[in-house]
């Protein structure tokens, strides 16, 4: 499923044309981005809940020349799936 998929999949189950489901879907991509931007988790309860982690510098090896690399630190989100996403899942 991609982004029209999606947003198709918004409109026919909320009953709202597609361009209010696009602007629903903008609104809370924009949502969780600012919230995660801020270092702040977003919980969404029964689907799942992203957090931004803290990955620490460390070394590599470049796989063409073998030689090693240092790879920066930087900051990744993660998601960890709901229980009710998970069951849904399974």
């Amino acid at each position: 499923m991609n982004k029209s998929d999606l947003v198709d999949r918004i409109a026919q189950k909320a009953g709202v044309t597609k361009k209010q489901a696009q602007a629903s879907y903008e609104a809370v991509t924009e949502g969780i981005s600012e919230a995660l931007s801020n270092g702040e988790a977003v919980t969404l309860i029964g689907f799942g809940t992203y957090s931004v982690k803290q990955r620490s510098a460390r070394t590599g090896i470049n796989p063409r020349t073998k030689e090693k690399i240092t790879i920066a630190a930087k900051k990744v989100v993660k998601f960890k799936a709901g229980s009710a996403l998970s069951d849904s899942v399974k």
